[in-house]
C-alpha cells in the first residue's frame, strides 16, 4: 500500500489544515445548528487523523484511496454522532469510529492479519486493567491505563479494537528461545478452579515426582488459575521459562498416570 503519496483521492495531502481546539469549538458550534460549511471545514481539519490511521493498515494490500475513502466514512459518523458535553477530545472519539468502519470494509474484502507489535500493546492494555481492578476494586479509565504503560490512548483504542475478531486459543502470540506462547497460555482458568482435571486424577502421587519450582507452578497455574504472566512475575523468570517447566512437568504427570 501506498502510503507515501502526496495526492489521496484527489486531495493534496501535504496542504492539509490543522484546525486549533478554539477554532474546533466554533465550528462544533455551528455544526450543531446545521452549518454544513463548518462541517466541511471540520471535516477537512481532521482529515489528517484518518491519515494516521490508514498508516497502521500497512500490513494490507488494499488501495489507499479506498481506505481514505472509508476512513473519511468513519470520521463523517464520528462528527455526526459526536457529544461535546462528553469530558473527551473528538480525536478519542473518531478513531475506534474510523478504525471500526475499516475494518468492516476489510472483512468484507479480505480480511487482515492483526500485527504482533498490536497485540503486544492490547494484551498489556488488557494486563494493566486486571491489575489495577485488582488493587483498586474498580475499572479504570483509558487514561489511566495509557499513564500506566506509557502509551498514547488513541494507539491503547486501536489495538484493543484490533483483537476484537475471535481467534483461536491456541493462536500464537510470541516466541522466545524456541518455546511458543499461545493466546490461551494467556488467560486465567477462574471457571475450573475447583473442578480442574488435575484435581479429578487425584495426582498427589504424580505431583511428588516434580521439582518445588515445578510444583510451585502446577499449583498456581491449575489451583490458583493464574495466567504465565502472573507466575512469572512472582517466581521471578520469563513467561517462556514459565511455559517450558509447565509444559515440562505435565508431562512428567501424564507418563506417571499413564497405565
Amino acid at each position: 500500500m501506498a502510503l507515501n503519496k502526496v495526492e489521496i483521492c484527489g486531495v493534496n495531502t501535504s496542504k492539509l489544515p490543522v484546525l486549533t481546539n478554539e477554532e474546533k469549538d466554533i465550528l462544533f458550534e455551528r455544526i450543531k445548528k446545521g452549518d454544513t460549511e463548518a462541517r466541511e471545514l471540520y471535516i477537512k481539519g481532521n482529515l489528517r487523523l484518518v491519515l494516521s490511521i490508514i498508516k497502521r493498515f500497512s500490513a494490507s494490500n488494499e488501495n489507499v484511496d479506498d481506505l481514505f475513502q472509508i476512513g473519511c466514512i468513519g470520521l463523517m459518523k464520528a462528527i455526526d454522532n459526536f457529544d461535546t458535553t462528553l469530558n473527551v477530545k473528538f480525536s478519542t472519539y473518531a478513531v475506534p469510529m474510523i478504525i471500526g468502519e475499516i475494518r468492516r470494509y476489510l472483512r468484507d474484502n479480505n480480511s487482515i492479519r492483526v500485527s504482533r507489535s498490536l497485540r503486544d500493546t492490547a494484551y498489556k492494555a488488557i494486563y494493566a486493567k486486571e491489575n489495577y481492578v485488582k488493587k483498586n476494586l474498580k475499572e479504570p479509565t483509558i487514561n489511566e491505563i495509557a499513564e500506566e504503560i506509557g502509551m498514547e490512548k488513541e494507539d491503547i483504542v486501536y489495538a484493543l479494537d484490533a483483537i476484537q475478531s475471535p481467534v483461536s486459543l491456541y493462536e500464537p502470540v510470541y516466541t522466545e528461545g524456541g518455546d511458543t506462547l499461545y493466546v490461551m497460555d494467556q488467560i486465567s482458568d477462574k471457571k475450573n478452579r475447583e473442578e480442574n482435571w488435575i484435581e479429578d486424577l487425584s495426582l498427589k502421587e504424580a505431583m511428588k515426582r516434580l521439582d518445588d519450582r515445578e510444583k510451585h507452578i502446577i499449583e498456581m497455574r491449575f489451583y490458583e488459575g493464574k495466567t504465565q504472566m502472573e507466575v512469572a512475575q512472582e517466581i521471578g523468570i520469563s513467561q517462556a521459562q514459565v511455559s517450558r517447566l509447565e509444559k515440562h512437568a505435565l508431562k512428567n504427570m501424564k507418563n506417571y498416570l499413564r497405565p
